[in-house]
C-alpha cells in the first residue's frame, strides 16, 4: 500500500504548562476527506497550524508521502504542497481576482515587470476549473459573493499544486446556494486527488463531505472513524463528553 499523502504522529503543543495538544497522530491519504472537530480550545486549531506551518510543535513528528519533513513556516508547508484556506479568506477586498491569486507569488516577465496578461490568463483558467461561470474577474473581491470569494481563495491554493488542503470553516457565513457550491468544489477536489483536512462545527457538511471524521477533546485524538460507523450523535458524544455512547458498535459492524 502507498503511505499518505500526510501522517501526523505523537504531536504535541505546550503553552507553559497548559498541553494544547497532547500525543495526537492522524493520517490523511489521496482523495480524502478527514473532518477535524472538537469544541473551541479542543486543539484542532492548533493541530491544523502545526500543519500549516504557522505554529511549532513542542514533540511528534511530520511524514509527507512516507518521508519524515521538518516544516518550522508556512513556506515550508507549500514547498510540500501544504496549503491552507482560512476562515477569513486572506484576500485583498481592494485587488481583484488575478492579483488576489497571484499575491506574493506574482508572475514576472523576462524583464522583472508584472506580467499582468499572463495572471489574468492563467486566474481565468484556474477560476474556471472550479467554476465555469465565473465572471467579474476584473472587479475587486470586496463586490463579489461570499461563495465567489471561496472559489478565489481554494483557487489560489490549488493553482500551486497542492496535494493537501487545510479547509477552516469553509461555509461558515455563507448562504444556502452558496454553501452547496462549495460542497461541490471540495468534491472535485478529492476527485482530483486532493487530501482535505475540513475543520468545521457544521455536522451536516461533515456528514455530507467527510470520508472519516477525527474528534478532539482538551487536546487529544478521542475518536478517528470512518463516517459510516458512526452518528451524529456519536459525533457529539465525542465532542462533548470526549466518548463514544455506552454499549458503541460501529453502524456497518451492527448491519
Amino acid at each position: 500500500m502507498s503511505p499518505p499523502l500526510v501522517a501526523m504522529h505523537g504531536i504535541e503543543k505546550h503553552f507553559g504548562g497548559v498541553e494544547a495538544v497532547r500525543d495526537v497522530s492522524v493520517a490523511l491519504n489521496p482523495g480524502e476527506v478527514v473532518g477535524v472537530l472538537g469544541h473551541n480550545g479542543a486543539g484542532k486549531s492548533c493541530l491544523m497550524r502545526i500543519l500549516s506551518g504557522a505554529m511549532a510543535a513542542s514533540g511528534g513528528h511530520i511524514e509527507v508521502d512516507g518521508k519524515p519533513v521538518r516544516i518550522d513556516s508556512p513556506q515550508d508547508a507549500r514547498a510540500h504542497g501544504i496549503e491552507t484556506i482560512y476562515q477569513t479568506l486572506a484576500l485583498a477586498n481592494h485587488l481583484d481576482a488575478p492579483a488576489n491569486l497571484f499575491l506574493g507569488r506574482e508572475l514576472k516577465t523576462r524583464w522583472g515587470n508584472l506580467d499582468d496578461r499572463r495572471m489574468l490568463s492563467e486566474a481565468r483558467k484556474a477560476l474556471h476549473r472550479l467554476n465555469p461561470n465565473f465572471k467579474n474577474l476584473g472587479d475587486p473581491v470586496a463586490r463579489l459573493s461570499g461563495g465567489q470569494r471561496q472559489v478565489i481563495a481554494i483557487a489560489r491554493a490549488i493553482y500551486f499544486d497542492v496535494k493537501i488542503l487545510i479547509m477552516d470553516e469553509p461555509t461558515a457565513a455563507l448562504g444556502p446556494s452558496e454553501t452547496a457550491m462549495v460542497a461541490d468544489l471540495i468534491k472535485t477536489l478529492k476527485a482530483e486527488g486532493i487530501g482535505i483536512f475540513l475543520v468545521s462545527h457544521d455536522m451536516h457538511d461533515v456528514f455530507d463531505l467527510c470520508d472519516r471524521v477525527m474528534v478532539m477533546n482538551k487536546g487529544a485524538n478521542v475518536g478517528d472513524h470512518d463516517i459510516r460507523d458512526v452518528t451524529k450523535d456519536d459525533v457529539l458524544s465525542l465532542i462533548v463528553k470526549g466518548t463514544l455512547p455506552e454499549g458503541w458498535a460501529p453502524r456497518r459492524a451492527v448491519a
